[in-house]
Order: C-alpha cells, then sequence, then structure tokens
C-alpha cells in the first residue's frame, strides 16, 4: 500500500527476513496470509509478488460486487434490525476518523457492508462477496487516498442507512449499486491513465 517494495518483482524470504531483522518463519507465514487475502499472487513454483494493479481486475472486482452486494442486501433487507444499524454506524464513525490507515479503511469500508449483509442469513453468498471484497481491497486505498473519493463514500454509507431506516428497498439497493459502480468506474479510469 506504501510502495516501499516493487510490484510485478518476486519477494524473497530471505532478503525480506533481513530487511526486517526476523527470522525466515514469520516471513513465510506473513507471505502465505497476503497471498489467501490477494495482496501478493504467485510467482514461479514457490514465490510471490505483489500484483501490478490491473484495470480489468478492478472493473471485473467492481461489476461482480455490484450484481452480487445488491443480491445480498436484498437477502437482509427485511431482517436488517437495530443491532445490524448500530454496528454499520460504528464502523463509518471510526471510517470518518483522520488518522485511519489506508489498509484500516478497506477492512472498515466491509466491515460497514457486511454489518447490514450477515441479516441474510445466507453463508455461502456471504463468503464469496467476502472474497470479492479481500481482492478488491488493495484497490480501496487509491479511493480513500489519491482519488478522494472518500467523503463521496461515506455521505453513500450514510445515503443506504437512511434508505434501510426508511424501509425504501427500491432505493437502498439503487444507491448501493452506484456506490459500488462510481467507486469502481473512477478507479478503473484512474488505474487506465
Amino acid at each position: 500500500m506504501h510502495n516501499q517494495l516493487p510490484k510485478g518483482v518476486p519477494l524473497r524470504q530471505v532478503s525480506l527476513s533481513v530487511r526486517y531483522g526476523v527470522s525466515r518463519i514469520p516471513i513465510r507465514d506473513a507471505l502465505l496470509t497476503l497471498k489467501a487475502e490477494g495482496w501478493l499472487v504467485p510467482n514461479g513454483k514457490a514465490g510471490v509478488m505483489i500484483p501490478v494493479l490491473n484495470w480489468k481486475e478492478a472493473e471485473d472486482l467492481y461489476l461482480m460486487r455490484a450484481e452480487l452486494e445488491c443480491l445480498l442486501l436484498d437477502k437482509a433487507f427485511d431482517f436488517i434490525n437495530e443491532y445490524h444499524l448500530l454496528e454499520a454506524r460504528g464502523y463509518l464513525s471510526e471510517l470518518n476518523r483522520k488518522d485511519v490507515s489506508l489498509v484500516r479503511c478497506g477492512e472498515l469500508n466491509w466491515y460497514f457492508h457486511m454489518a447490514l449483509y450477515q441479516a441474510a442469513d445466507r453463508p455461502t453468498l456471504q463468503t464469496i462477496v467476502r472474497k470479492l471484497n479481500t481482492q478488491a481491497a488493495r484497490y480501496l486505498g487509491f479511493q480513500y487516498g489519491p482519488l478522494g473519493y472518500r467523503k463521496s463514500s461515506q455521505d453513500e454509507h450514510e445515503e443506504i442507512l437512511q434508505l434501510i431506516i426508511e424501509k425504501d428497498r427500491t432505493a437502498a439497493l439503487n444507491c448501493l449499486r452506484q456506490h459500488i459502480k462510481t467507486a469502481g468506474v473512477l478507479l478503473t479510469n484512474y488505474l487506465k491513465s
């Protein structure tokens, strides 16, 4: 996220262990975790590297998210209660803090959405959507950072919550779809340029 390691170049456990002053075991474990979360991709037989951000991947992710997250919100809509709304508001409050890292912003963005979607009680769909959001997390830093989309995103989150409170399913689903697509198009265009 901070461009301290090169993209598209194999990461070597030995050099990382020297760089960070730790043994290879925690480096290996960290690399496995980062690979599982989509931050690293395979390179060669056993290596990994930081992927070059790709506009087609970013576009595919937002297109899939827009459809599946709207489906999940639709399934959850009638079951969202005060507990879910309070949990979602808590994540929005933390997202509004100025000292939140870009990585943490991506996590909190997902937690906000998950707080609403959990009411659907659809574990398979929720797992797929969570994986898409994990893959998209490395792109969210751009939306909150260089693209300056943080305030717009927060305003849209508030609007989604208000529409849920007002029980306006159609408007809430439309707002969610537009929220994901607007951010996705903004990012895709940025990566294309």
